[in-house]
């Protein structure tokens, strides 16, 4: 079975924990070592128990601390050509990241080795899928491990065939899920970056992510996990309310629908969520 925590899920820092009890993986660097040690350990875990990291694209928000974890950690981090290079050039990875980056293929599935005895079979596969985001490159994912099918997409400006097409295979799904357009356009941001959230390069309204759950339900979908809500722009209650509508509309027989039959959760923004069991 496996395992999911979101260390952090938001402007103020991005990194999420997936493991099958016996090894594991981060998804970007939102957070200091210090606190990664400090969740982990109230969790019974430790540094030792993520072998590798995925990073989905080069804003701050994600890869703030993967330098120091590139000095202190040395683990290998999985991301694509275009990112490693970005990564190469960047203040705040460029003197650490060089011996840790590995490409992962464009257009299949890689599977990462997590160490001498775990077996091959036992180790994720990992594919990337590109979504549009106003970064170098912005990357989901899509890791299959021990029989369940995992999609993470945040930082996305719409949703894409690409990625539907994962998430209508995926067991569990994280999806971002960032603001509410009347908070939005009523709200103190200016009307350069308002625009900039909201025109297909920024991030997804509630809305939107209620409208991919109608596309990519399907009965095997065992979890939603509401990502990178906006603090100012946004509540915990507004987005699940939107998702859980979404699911409410998918009747499945039985006078049931698809919200009976899939746990929904809208992550925090700042602090830890619980350790999920998948």
């Amino acid at each position: 079975m496996l395992r999911f925590l979101s260390l952090s899920s938001g402007s103020c820092g991005n990194c999420y924990f997936l493991s099958d009890g016996k090894a594991g993986l981060l998804i970007d660097a939102g957070v200091s070592v210090r606190r990664l040690k400090r969740i982990l350990l109230e969790h019974n875990l430790g540094l030792d128990s993520f072998q590798a990291i995925l990073v989905t694209h080069d804003h701050l928000d994600h890869i703030r601390h993967l330098g120091s974890y590139c000095k202190h950690l040395r683990k290998p981090v999985y991301t694509t050509g275009d990112l490693r290079i970005a990564l190469l050039n960047h203040t705040f990875t460029m003197d650490y990241i060089g011996g840790c980056c590995i490409d992962l293929p464009e257009g299949s599935a890689y599977r990462i080795p997590l160490g001498e005895d775990i077996p091959a079979d036992g180790c994720p596969s990992v594919r990337y899928f590109v979504v549009p985001h106003d970064a170098t490159q912005t990357v989901g994912y899509f890791i299959e491990w021990g029989g369940h099918r995992f999609f993470l997409m945040t930082d996305a400006g719409r949703v894409t065939d690409e990625a539907l097409s994962f998430a209508c295979k995926a067991d569990s799904v994280v999806i971002e899920s960032n603001y509410d357009p009347g908070m939005l356009i009523g709200g103190p941001y200016n009307h350069e970056l308002k625009m900039r959230i909201c025109q297909g390069y920024g991030h997804l309204s509630n809305d939107e992510c209620a409208s991919a759950i109608t596309m990519f339900w399907h009965p095997g979908l065992k979890n939603i996990f509401l990502c990178h809500l906006s603090e100012n722009n946004n509540t915990p209650d507004l987005a699940f309310a939107a998702a859980a509508d979404a699911l409410k509309s998918i009747p499945v027989g039985n006078g049931m629908t698809a919200k009976d039959l899939t746990y929904l959760q809208a992550l925090p923004r700042s602090r830890p969520s619980a350790l999920f069991d998948l």
